[in-house]
């Protein structure tokens, strides 16, 4: 049994796995497997994971045409087109090893091309009962909808000229600053947006509020937009509902040119089950890149499996990971759906307790978890200069985000899936007063010691119509009538500031290594977000971010975006979230505070009290010296009381406090948060 070579450091982590030795080694035994099957077969990574240059259409240097497909359940491949009038037969691909087919085409007699560039195609199945049936490449570039009923066509996407990037990546972040963000949502209008309107528009707002990582939602192409992107049917497309692929291109390079790294939300967890224009019963059956029988469907998804014990499969997805970075020079992935890969229940009905063994047991389904490890080891391996990824996981799967080398799956970060959850349950059944301070505590700082975490307070899955964004949670209605600075002074209003604006700071400071936060919920998005639909007559009314909002002087908004564009500018210059975790050294009940320091320099306190403040409050601090009030929720500047004075130095006494080695008074008002700052 081959064992990590790394594995004991992942035991001094976490001694608790070495009672897991033996299957954490039969899983890094099959992973090695796989690499070395890989290498023997393939002649290893680089060339097994660029299936896109064989696969899928291509123009030959002479000008011909080449396909090559694998469908290993057909009786018969061909083209038609634009190109031939659609004739179905007259171009026949030719059966080769191991399910494959090809064809090739030559030029035309004068040189051109046969096939012209942004030209209409389909593929032809010919299915085992000798149906013809229409079909979409698996490794298509480009595919379009003529309206909004019918199914996507392929489009040749062959352009005489392809974009060329300007500018390099941005260095590897460390302290991750994230704005989660969907293109088509993102302007004000009652439309969906394109890549070049947030080129121009959104990303000068990302990178004014400090931002340093752009989470694309939605790019690999789906069907349905109401979907949120998580019902692909085409995985190496970039939607065109936002425009061309050149002008994602030219929208991640403009990113790039501002220093912002660029993530795309992939998924590989699960496929749409459309057949006419998505990987479905692709070569006529019912399995080919999916599992056959139950194994193969997730009921509540009402989507199909992928079987990664299929080489072609494997072949498919790593090469579709390769794709993004190469072509379109993505820095990076959020994966989809982890929790669902990793068990045959894919999580549904199982509350995970924290016994280990929930997680070595036979519930865990072992080539779903290789095909991970796989994956982020040839991410890492090919990529390591900038390479990122980030795994969405509910159940606290150990090891998750360590090397693979220790026995790990690889992933560079994880999301605090439990973080948003606590804030939405506290504001829908529990008045502020009443909140526990421990709970909060518990909550934002439970995580593997080791394995880093993207913090948030609320993320797409909030927002979406059924729920309410956290600004809607706390002041709801009102926001309709009181959000102006000439309407009358509203308690519920000046409530649901504060609150907004400590629940994100003690979620950034507190609750992990990295931030996320999404497109406009930065300053209190009113509203849900309901894609167009059937029950709300195709609308596009709440599928967008109303930006007029922020932009006018005269409304409340713009305090919680000065809040939040300070708050990113602060770790800009302290880098708390690329530093270690730091202690809580207060967690009051009864006086609703919590202190806690971070990257040696900084101190937060936070005061929930809705009417106590606190003059001359103790509170300990570990390091010695003077100290300013760099952050303060309650400033003017942020629609706060300013009843702090920012001009005052305090000074650290010789008198251990709270486990802390020195304290110090401050002044706390009540409802508000600051951060001191030592001065060197």
């Amino acid at each position: 049994m081959t064992a990590p070579k790394q594995l004991q450091n992942l035991f001094e982590i976490d001694p608790y796995l070495r009672n897991f030795e033996t299957e954490i080694k039969r899983r890094y035994g099959c992973f090695c497997d796989l690499q070395k099957a890989i290498e023997h077969n393939e002649g290893g990574y680089d060339k097994f994971t660029r299936g896109y240059e064989s696969f899928g259409i291509h123009r030959t240097s002479d000008n011909g045409i080449f396909m090559k497909e694998w469908a290993p359940g057909a009786e018969g491949v061909f083209l038609r087109g634009e190109f031939n009038g659609w004739n179905q037969t007259q171009y026949p691909f030719t059966r080769k090893e191991h399910g494959k087919w090809e064809l090739k085409i030559p030029p035309n007699p004068d040189g051109s091309c046969p096939i012209n560039h942004n030209s209409k195609i389909k593929l032809v199945i010919r299915t085992k009962s000798g149906e013809l049936v229409d079909r979409l490449s698996p490794w298509a570039k480009f595919v379009t909808q003529p309206d909004d009923t019918k199914a996507y066509d392929q489009v040749f996407w062959s352009p005489p000229q392809k974009y060329q990037f300007q500018h390099p990546r941005p260095k590897r972040q460390d302290d991750l600053r994230i704005y989660e963000s969907h293109v088509g949502i993102a302007s004000w209008e009652g439309k969906i947006a394109t890549y070049k309107e947030f080129a121009q528009n959104v990303i000068p707002r990302i990178k004014d509020l400090g931002y340093n990582t752009i989470q694309m939602m939605a790019v690999m192409e789906h069907a349905y937009y109401a979907s949120f992107g998580y019902q692909v049917t085409s995985f190496f497309a970039a939607s065109s509902r936002y425009g061309t692929p050149e002008e994602l291109k030219e929208m991640i390079d403009v990113a790039h040119a501002n220093g912002i790294t660029v993530l795309l939300d992939v998924v590989h967890s699960h496929a749409s089950k459309n057949v006419v224009d998505g990987l479905n019963k692709f070569d006529g059956t019912n399995s080919c890149y999916f599992h056959d029988g139950s194994r193969g469907t997730n009921d509540l998804w009402d989507s199909r499996l992928f079987n990664y014990t299929e080489w072609e499969v494997l072949r498919f997805l790593l090469s579709n990971l390769r794709w993004w970075i190469e072509e379109y020079k993505f820095d990076g992935y959020r994966f989809d759906g982890v929790t669902s890969m990793l068990y045959h229940t894919h999580g549904m009905g199982h509350g995970f307790s924290g016994d280990y063994g929930e997680y070595f047991g036979l519930n865990t389904d072992t080539e779903s978890l290789v095909y991970l490890m796989l994956s982020n080891h040839m991410l890492h391996t090919l990529y390591p200069d900038f390479m990122i990824t980030i795994a969405e996981e509910v159940s606290g799967m150990p090891a998750l985000c360590r090397p693979i080398e220790e026995g790990g799956t690889g992933f560079d970060y994880r999301l605090a899936m439990a973080i948003p959850d606590m804030w939405i349950k506290y504001l829908k059944e529990v008045s502020d007063d009443n909140w526990e301070m421990g709970k909060i505590r518990h909550t934002l700082s439970n995580r593997r010691y080791g394995e880093k975490c993207i913090a948030y307070a609320e993320s797409h899955d909030q927002a979406l119509v059924g729920d309410k964004t956290l600004a809607f949670w706390l002041m709801d209605k009102e926001m309709y009538t009181h959000m102006s600075t000439m309407s009358p002074p509203s308690l519920i209003i000046d409530r649901g500031i504060a609150l907004h604006k400590m629940i994100r700071l003690i979620t950034m400071g507190l609750g992990g290594e990295g931030y996320l936060n999404f497109i406009g919920n930065e300053f209190g998005h009113p509203e849900w977000l309901d894609f167009p639909r059937a029950g709300n007559n195709s609308s596009y009314h709440y599928c967008r971010r109303q930006w007029h909002l922020v932009d006018d002087d005269l409304l409340r908004y713009k305090y919680l975006n000065n809040s939040d564009r300070d708050m990113m500018h602060l770790e800009m210059k302290y880098k708390w979230l690329s530093h270690p975790q730091n202690y809580v050294s207060r967690k009051h009940e009864g006086d609703k505070l919590i202190v806690f320091d971070r990257a040696d320099k900084l101190v937060f306190v936070f005061n929930w009290h809705p009417s106590n403040s606190y003059t001359d409050y103790k509170i300990g601090v570990n390091i010695p010296g003077k100290y300013k009030v760099v952050f303060d929720t309650d400033a003017e500047q942020y629609g706060g009381h300013k009843r702090l004075d920012h001009s005052v130095d305090y000074f650290t006494a010789n008198d251990p406090w709270d486990n802390r080695r020195c304290s110090m008074m401050v002044y706390i008002p009540c409802r508000s948060a600051f951060v001191l700052a030592k001065v060197d």
